[in-house]
């Protein structure tokens, strides 16, 4: 008969080390989504409001950089 085999618990998120370089090679691999609203009031007269909106994600030869014009292909 053999002995079970233990696994040790994977360590919790939060107690992760992670460098900052690979955070951002991780979201930036997938995209990340900015969303978030400001907004300036004085006496419950709202001023100004912001809405801010951004797509942040990288660029690779398979997905064009959309500053470059696109060339034309002559035969």
């Amino acid at each position: 008969m053999t002995a079970p085999v233990t696994r040790a618990a994977p360590e919790p998120l939060a107690e992760r080390r992670i460098a900052l370089v690979d955070l951002l090679d991780r979201l930036l691999a997938g995209g990340v989504v900015l969303t978030g609203d400001l907004t300036l009031s004085i006496a419950d007269v709202d001023l100004v409001r912001v809405d801010l909106k951004a797509l942040i994600s990288s660029v690779g030869e398979d997905v064009p950089s959309p500053w470059e014009p696109l060339r034309e292909v002559r035969p």
